[in-house]
């Protein structure tokens, strides 16, 4: 849980501020958006493999200058 105290911060646009840089910091707007839809472990995998073969291409092409 993220806790903010206004009193020590002056106004709420720094404290508001403070929770923004405190709620990317944690990584938890990405466990929510995973949660938002469940997603079968064979899909992962799928996506994974499909992700790794792109950085490959993409690698691969630019190293042969």
């Amino acid at each position: 849980m993220i806790i903010i105290d206004v009193t020590s911060s002056g106004s709420i646009e720094k404290a508001l501020k403070e929770l923004k840089r405190k709620f990317d910091r944690t990584g938890m707007k990405k466990e929510l958006r995973k949660r938002k839809e469940f997603e079968k472990p064979s899909i992962k995998k799928r996506n994974q493999k499909r992700h790794a073969i792109h950085v490959e291409k993409k690698f691969k092409n630019d190293g042969i200058s």
